[in-house]
């Protein structure tokens, strides 16, 4: 496979053939986000796009799922997504789902119809980083997005039919918002109706505007124990149903289960690990 720099991809990817048709992330403004500062965001060309595919379809019989990276590989052009897709089927018969990192502003400049039509041709999951449904929260994270944005995208997806996996970041308020942040994500949430909800805890990179803002004093990063009250408190106020992780390698608590069916089970969960916090993840065995 040509991967140019590091791969990154969601948790229940670990088993998927990943193509790699962008490099970087359309945005890349985002001052928590270092994943993709050290590459220059561009469309791979088709030949060595092709050329993968050729190679995954000679060694990659027994991987049924595909995943386009990079960041955001639904802000190609829909005519050349679309090959890539034709292509995938043709090249790769065996495979029946297909899943890719999406920005809200990406969805929303597909149309319904030229999603359904992606869908036709193996899109199945589509994951979308919310982070927050705080506008203010938004905005200092240079997420170039609102909470009504990312809402309307949202609705484009329930739309299409596809599955909608929405990732959320615990302590990216500060300890200012904390509360704000958890509240309003959870009724941003409630309106998106994703399928999946992800929460991650924020780990500073140094290569970050966030990480800078944190040594020059001017942002607050949460103790263990007020990541683990932010999550309950955003829990506590999800009412779509919809699988929920907070098992990410970055969590000090791994939980998971069902909303609202499950919970009660995981704010018992919470509160033991508010209560006895020998339970918690160690900071260093903590990964992005």
């Amino acid at each position: 496979m040509h991967y140019v720099g590091q791969i990154i991809r969601p948790p229940s990817e670990a088993h998927s053939i990943i193509l790699q048709v962008t490099v970087g992330c359309s945005h890349n403004k985002c001052t928590f986000c270092g994943a993709y500062k050290d590459k220059r965001f561009e469309i791979k060309e088709d030949p060595i796009v092709q050329s993968d595919l050729d190679f995954a379809a000679q060694y990659c019989r027994n991987q049924n799922k595909v995943f386009l990276a990079d960041g955001d590989a639904l802000v190609i052009p829909f005519k050349r997504l679309k090959k890539i897709f034709s292509d995938i089927r043709i090249k790769l018969p065996w495979v029946n789902r297909i899943s890719l990192y999406a920005s809200a502003r990406s969805i929303r400049s597909k149309s319904v119809e030229q999603l359904v039509e992606l869908k036709k041709l193996g899109l199945d999951r589509v994951y979308l980083g919310l982070e927050s449904g705080n506008d203010k929260v938004l905005a200092l994270v240079k997420k170039g997005e609102t909470a009504e944005s990312m809402i309307a995208a949202s609705e484009k997806i329930r739309e299409a039919g596809l599955f909608l996996s929405a990732m959320v970041i615990l302590g990216l308020a500060g300890r200012e918002l904390s509360s704000e942040h958890a509240i309003e994500t959870a009724k941003v949430l409630n309106k998106m109706q994703p399928k999946r909800i992800a929460a991650l805890t924020l780990m500073l990179l140094d290569n970050t505007e966030l990480a800078r803002l944190y040594r020059d004093g001017r942002f607050e990063l949460l103790e263990p124990v007020e990541m683990l009250k932010e999550l309950r408190l955003l829990i506590d106020n999800l009412d779509t149903p919809s699988q929920f992780f907070a098992n990410h390698a970055s969590n000090y608590l791994p939980i998971m289960g069902r909303v609202p069916r499950d919970r009660e089970k995981m704010l018992e969960m919470i509160d033991d690990g508010l209560q006895y916090t020998h339970q918690l993840v160690p900071e260093g065995f903590r990964r992005l």
